[in-house]
């Protein structure tokens, strides 16, 4: 996988995880735990976007 495909390939799990941020955020009872992975690993791959951005 060349590093534009590893990109958009994050970029569209990101997108993903903002939706389901925003599900959770939408519960009646969010679980505090699943909003805390959720934004653990948006920053995850944010901080891998960036890299990769530095590097093409």
């Amino acid at each position: 996988m060349s590093a534009i495909e590893r990109l958009e390939s994050l970029r569209t799990r990101h997108h993903q995880l903002e939706r389901d941020l925003h599900d959770e955020e939408l519960r009646p009872l969010p679980s505090d735990e699943a909003m805390r992975r959720i934004k653990r690993e948006k920053l995850r791959i944010k901080d891998e976007m960036a890299s990769l951005a530095l590097v093409s």
